[in-house]
This record gives structure tokens, sequence and C-alpha cells, in this order.
């Protein structure tokens, strides 16, 4: 199997919705945003499937040195082997993908954030920085979209938060502010055992609203002159919106159950915002 497909292959089987704002890209820009989500898939598996801690801090380690030797031109892995064309072509930074990874490491390290500061850094790590890296690879004439694009990572990232209360919880893992649980007075014993309250859904709705807010900042900071060339992250941004939407739509029901659209439907939202992006 080439490098190539490999990195298709781990995408696919990802069964994420990025995949389908990949499908309208031409195949340069494909095969090179293919390599950089499969490499964010890489390293976000090791400290989701690993679970010795000390085992994923070696393997992050080893991701760390193969990204150098990404750069340098000599990586092992298929993933670095697909992206030494990408990073090249595209002049993307090493540091970036380094601060990547120092975001997953913060997963190995902490279990909470004490306020929205905290959990900001952490999604300007894992999603903002992987925003930067997408929107070189879009392509772009306007510095501006690089705020776009940073912002609308985190936005994505805080999605992935109000989608998957329950699931991280059920791995001892509370994103949400600790200053947002005292604020609505929910406990994060009341998280552990998903129980459901109207304290727990005005502190979803309030996190829900924030996560739109940040979509509207985002989307705010993109150039007209860079809407088509950016038409994959606001694909992801429809989608994911949508998600949003039926998040709040089924009475923030996430402590026991995913919520989630369908293949079709994300084709669809696709399909139609891709047209209206042109």
């Amino acid at each position: 199997m080439t490098p190539e497909a490999y990195c298709q292959q781990k995408a696919a089987q990802s069964g994420s919705s990025f995949y389908y704002s990949f499908l309208f890209l031409p195949p340069p820009r494909r095969r090179a945003i293919t390599a950089l989500y499969a490499f964010c898939r890489e390293v976000d598996d090791v400290v989701d499937e690993v679970h010795d801690a000390s085992v994923a801090q070696a393997k992050l380690a080893w991701w760390r040195q193969e990204i150098a030797r990404t750069f340098a031109g000599t990586p092992q892995h298929p993933v670095a082997q697909a992206l030494v064309p990408v990073v090249r072509e595209f002049a993307l930074p090493e540091a970036h993908f380094q601060t990547v990874i120092d975001g997953m490491a913060m997963d190995l390290a902490q279990n909470r954030y004490l306020d929205f500061a905290a959990l900001e850094l952490y999604c300007h790590r894992v999603a903002g920085v992987v925003g930067l890296l997408s929107a070189e690879i879009f392509g772009y004439s306007d510095a501006a979209t690089r705020g776009y694009a940073r912002d609308l990572g985190v936005a994505f990232q805080l999605t992935n938060i109000c989608r998957d209360v329950g699931e991280d919880a059920r791995r001892d893992r509370i994103y949400l502010p600790q200053e947002d649980l005292a604020r609505f007075g929910v406990s994060v014993s009341s998280l552990l055992h998903g129980e459901y309250s109207d304290a727990f859904r005005a502190l979803m709705r309030f996190e829900v609203e924030r996560t739109e807010q940040w979509y509207g900042r985002a989307l705010g900071q993109l150039p007209p002159a860079d809407r088509a060339a950016q038409r994959p992250g606001l694909i992801m941004a429809a989608i994911y919106r949508t998600l949003l939407c039926e998040i709040a739509r089924d009475g923030f029901m996430v402590l026991d159950r995913r919520t989630s659209l369908t293949p079709l439907r994300k084709l669809w939202i696709a399909w139609t915002t891709a047209r209206r992006s042109r």
C-alpha cells in the first residue's frame, strides 16, 4: 500500500465529517489535506487508544521525532512519508505540527479545565493550528483568512466537546470548564453518572451558544475573495453547525448518546454549501 493510499484509507475509515469537505478539492490539494488529516488521526489515536500513559507519552515523543524526520526528508511512517511533498509544496511550518502534538499531550497531563482560557489553549493546539495548516493547503490571498481558519478550528473542537460530553466523561475527561459547571450548579459527579437536569440543559445551552459565537467570529473574518478557495472549511462549518442545531433540538441529550448526521445528509449539506461558495 502506498503512503497516499494509507492516508486515504485512514480518512475514509474514520467516518469523520471532514472527509466530505475533501471531496470538492482538486486532486493535489485533496491528497495534501488527506495526509494532514491522517497525521491528526494518528496522534489522536495514541491518546484515545493507548491506555498506559507512559506508553502514550513515548509514542507521542516518537511522533515528535518523526515530524523532525519528515522535514528532513527521512520519515519512516507512511503518513509522514505522504506529508514530505506536502510540507514542501505548501511551505507548512514544522512548529505547527509540533503544536498539534503538544495539544494531544495535554490529554495525558490533565482531564479538567478550570476556565475557558485554559480550554481555548487546548482547542487552539489540537484544532486551531490544524485550521492554519489547512488554510495554507486550500490557498488564500488575504492574510485575514488565517484568523478565520484558526477560529474555525476552535469552533470545530468546541462542537466536538458539546457532542461528546458523556463519552468523554466515561473516560474521566471533563472538557466543559469548571467555572461553567459552578455557574450553572452542575457537578462533575452528575456528568460522570449521566444525570440529566434543568441545570445541565441550561449549561449545555450556554456551551452551544458560545460555540455558535465562535462560528460567527470565524466566518466574519473570511474575506470574500477567499471564499471559493476556503470552500472545504465552509462545508465543514455548515455540517457542524447543523450538528449543533440537532443537539439543541434533541434537548441536549449528550450524556448517554452521541448525536450524529447520516452520511447522506452530510453529503447533501456539502454539495449545497459547495454550490453556494463558488
